[in-house]
This record gives structure tokens, sequence and C-alpha cells, in this order.
């Protein structure tokens, strides 16, 4: 698994046609009207890869195992949800087991498709969703700070700690400052606007290559702080129903785009959460692992099996263009671009890994 996105927003906004379109399927019943999405449809889609399918040439690997991004269509939500209006926090509760949060915003018009408040307003449509969201988080914190407060009255360090950054935490909330915005470490908490948050602004078809005032207002707001992406669901829609590369190729290149939708949303959800991509390749399988910036190769390891990590010795390591450029691992090994590393070792991006274990 490459890591999880919930996507929300107001009702009618595009969210279950971006989500069809996403994942190339017609599982969200998307139409004209405020929750339409009863259930939170899940659907998952592989992460284009050029690297991982060279590789597998290269090896003659008999399987290709990419990895994957998951995707969470959650309903509407409406000015309220927090106290239960509209579908209420069932909703709320979805996001909380999602790594990333795909909040799209309605940045087109068109009389044929009813906006829930009535008029096209972008920022006014975040801020209602960021509301709800933070006026959840202070219900949650509040709880968690009468917790800590017996702890802390029992000269419990760790709670002592937590309760200072949770008065914190619920101080920004109550000054409109979501939790991921604070000063500190909001994690141990397990509060909604926690979550890293991309703005995919639902825009005309005509100005999918170039955004539009709507879209530049969002993007003048909250680009310092957030990654803001321009996408049309409806050309989405067609894109997800073009099967050959080249002609997908051609029809993005029509129409000024130089990659889908799907693309952009992986590349900045892989930014946004720090996540990399390492392989392990062989004749068997070429497998695609997605880990964290920053992991040593044993807990990289861990990612294909806890027992990998335990007993880590060493990892064998190749640089995919050494793999490509001289026809695979024993070619490598002759060259001496094989690499032996240990325990300290940080993790590459696109490193091939063979580990070496104690059972």
């Amino acid at each position: 698994m490459g890591f999880n996105c919930g996507i929300v927003g107001l009702p009618n906004v595009g969210k279950s046609t971006l989500f069809n379109a996403l994942t190339q399927s017609a599982a969200a019943d998307a139409q004209n009207y405020p929750f339409c999405t009863i259930e939170p449809n899940t659907g998952r889609v592989v992460v284009p890869d050029n690297t991982l399918h060279e590789l597998a040439r290269v090896a003659g690997s008999q399987k290709i195992l990419p990895t994957q991004l998951e995707i969470v269509d959650i309903a509407g939500l409406v000015k309220g949800a927090s106290t239960g209006e509209g579908l209420g926090n069932k909703f709320l509760g979805n996001i909380l087991s999602t790594d990333a949060i795909i909040h799209v915003v309605r940045c087109f018009e068109n009389d044929d498709i009813v906006h829930v408040h009535g008029k096209i307003d972008p920022l006014g449509d975040i801020e209602t969703i960021e509301t709800e969201l933070m006026l959840a988080d202070l219900e949650s914190i509040d709880k968690q700070i009468k917790n800590l407060e017996k702890k802390a009255r029992g000269l419990d360090k760790d709670a002592i700690k937590l309760l200072a950054d949770a008065n914190t935490i619920k101080s920004n909330l109550e000054k409109s400052i979501p939790a991921r915005l604070g000063d500190v470490d909001s994690a141990p908490f397990n509060l909604l606007t926690t979550k890293p948050v991309i703005y995919v602004c639902n825009v005309d078809e005509a100005s999918a290559a170039t955004g539009n005032k709507y879209s530049d207002m969002v993007r003048e707001k909250f680009g310092a702080t957030n990654d803001v992406l321009v996408i049309s669901s409806k050309i989405e829609m067609e894109i997800s129903q073009i099967v050959d590369p080249d002609e997908r190729k051609m029809f993005l290149d029509d129409l000024g785009l130089s990659e889908s939708g799907l693309d952009q949303v992986i590349k900045t959800g892989y930014k946004t959460l720090g996540l990399q991509t390492y392989y392990t390749i062989g004749p068997k399988e070429a497998h695609a692992w997605t880990i964290t910036v920053g992991m040593t190769a044993p807990q990289a390891a861990g990612k294909i099996h806890t027992d990998f990590e335990k007993g880590f010795i060493r990892a064998e390591v190749i640089s995919p263009s050494d793999f490509i450029a001289l026809g695979g691992e024993v070619a490598v090994k002759e060259a001496g671009k094989m690499r032996l590393v240990g325990r300290d070792y940080i993790m590459q991006p696109g490193d091939i890994c063979h580990f070496l274990f104690n059972n």
C-alpha cells in the first residue's frame, strides 16, 4: 500500500465524479443532489511507475507488483456536521482513518448543478469544512485534556507534557488555527485537522490548464501552507476511459496538460506525506514498496515482514540506473556497483534492495 487519502468537500462539488475518475471506476453514484454518497466508497489505484516496469523488463520478472493509492470518497459535509447536521459525525470519523485529505473545492459555474449555499464561493466553502473539522477537534481535545489533567495530578511526566501541548492546540483551534499549522506535535492526539490537506480546485474544462478566478483565490489564500491543484473532474473522467498510453498523452497535449489529475494527486501526496519508493527485484517478481523518507534499511525491510527488521544483518543495495544500464544484478556485482550497507543506512529513493537477516 502506498498511502490513503480521503476526499472531502461540500455536497455537489464533484467529489464522487473525481473519485470515479481517479479510480477509473463507476463505484460512486455521482448524481446531482446532496448526500448521494451514503457509505464511503473506497477504491485503489496503481501508482504509475515507469522505473518499476523497466526494472522488471531487465530482470525478466514474471510478476509486477506496483504500490497502490487508496482513495476514500467521504460523503459531503455541511455546516453543523460536528453537531450532527447533514450526515454528521459518522463521516468526520471516516476521515480519521486516512493519511491525508483531498479537499475538493467547487471552482466552476453551472446553473444545472445546485450549490448547497446557492453561490460559488470557494473560500467560504473551505471555511465551512475547516470550521466543522476544528469544532470536532475541539470536542475531542477537551475530552483528552480532562483525562490528562487526572494523570498530571498524579505527577505523570508524560501526561504533564502532553497536557501542555493539548492546551496549546486547544487555544489554536479556538483561534481557527488547525492542529497541523500549530507549533506543537499534534500527532499523539489523533485529530482531524492534523491531517495534511491537498486542495483540489475542480474547474470547468476550459480552465483545466490555466485555472480561473476561483482557483486563483484558493491558491492565493492557501498556497503558502498547502498544496493546491487545479483539476477538471469531467476531463479526468474522459482520461480514465482512454486505455492506450499514447492516446492518453495526445489527449492531454491537446488540452495543454502535462499530466493527469491522478498523477498530480499521487506526486503531491508522496511529497506532502514525505514518502518514497524502493524496490525488490528478481526473476519471480518486481515489487515496489512505499516507505517514509528518512527510514533506515532495517525499517524498510520491516515493510516486507517484521522478521526482516528484527533479524536484520545487512542489505545489498543497487541503484536503478546501474541495474538498467548494466543489464541486471549479476552485471552490477561484476562491475563493483553493488553496495553492502548496515543498520544505520538511510534509504534513498529508488534503491533496489536484497535484505539479509537471521530467522
